[in-house]
């Protein structure tokens, strides 16, 4: 990076995951009972769900949808929880609703549990430790460490699973298979405005105002892995919220860049070299 390259400010939030999905009902169902999660709005083809105050996903029904396959597009995303304790609650609530899961990491930065949803879009359920206890390196020198399952459990002994999700859930970070992480950085380093935190080789991790990473991608769906065809299960939108000022000069960026973009309420939407969207919009005060 030069000393002009653009860089996103320390405000920025990451904003609800839109989601296609075969059968609206049925995802709707999954969130509800396995994550705890309200539904804030349902109305056709599409419906939206949180913790009641905040809107973390919205799913978009299309009845021909089916897996990618080995393409670019959703990897996982994550769901932030605003405490130790709350995470705890959420892995109560998979118990109790015999829900498997596929992995589990302490990454130092954050603890995280790995699971799928019913239509198999990859999520993690993760709660940051403070940042006075974050390592230098955000926990990208040595890889990640196993779980303590004993101590965050142990942070609600004694508690019966609650069928609802508290307050403060929102959405911490987006991970993405692309073709080519190099390209990945070009786009959205060099011209969005991401910091780069860490580059693996076949991964790369970038953020705005020093935080472990607000957005990840990787080749392991295979080097030059195409886009998602039409009608895939997975990622239809996800969403950057910065103050007014930076959505409109980020926009001119990547239309001086060669970037097309679209009008949506309050923002626009762009899409990345593999064809993931992602809206930009202003920031909620």
């Amino acid at each position: 990076m030069t000393a002009t390259a653009p860089v996103l400010p320390a405000s920025l939030e990451v904003g609800a995951v839109h989601l296609d999905v075969p059968d609206l009902a049925r995802a709707v169902a999954w969130y509800e009972t396995t994550l705890g999660l309200t539904l804030h709005e349902h109305g056709g083809a599409r419906a939206s769900v949180g913790d009641g105050t905040r809107v973390v996903v919205v799913l978009h029904e299309d009845r021909e949808a089916a897996p990618p396959g080995r393409s670019a597009g959703l990897y996982h995303y994550a769901l932030l929880y605003p405490s130790r304790e709350e995470l705890a609650r959420a892995a109560l609530r998979l118990e109790a609703t015999q829900t498997q899961i596929q992995g589990a990491s302490d990454h130092e930065t954050h603890e995280a549990i790995y699971l799928a949803d019913v239509d198999g879009n990859g999520i993690e359920l993760a709660a940051d430790r403070p940042r006075s206890a974050w390592p230098e390196h955000l926990g990208y020198a040595g890889g990640p460490k196993p779980l303590d399952f004993e101590g965050l459990m142990g942070t609600v002994a004694g508690e019966l699973p609650r069928p609802r999700a508290g307050e403060g859930l929102r959405v911490g970070h987006l991970h993405l298979h692309v073709g080519d992480v190099e390209e990945g950085l070009r786009f959205y380093r060099d011209v969005v405005g991401f910091e780069l935190q860490a580059n693996i080789g076949s991964a790369a991790f970038v953020s705005a105002g020093g935080y472990h990473h607000h957005l990840a991608f990787n080749v392991w769906n295979g080097k030059g892995a195409p886009a998602s065809p039409p009608h895939s299960i997975g990622l239809h939108a996800w969403t950057v919220e910065l103050p007014v000022e930076d959505v409109t000069a980020l926009r001119d960026r990547l239309e001086h860049a060669g970037h097309p973009t679209r009008d949506v309420p309050a923002g626009f939407v762009v899409r990345d070299p593999w064809g993931t969207a992602m809206t930009v919009q202003e920031l909620k005060p």
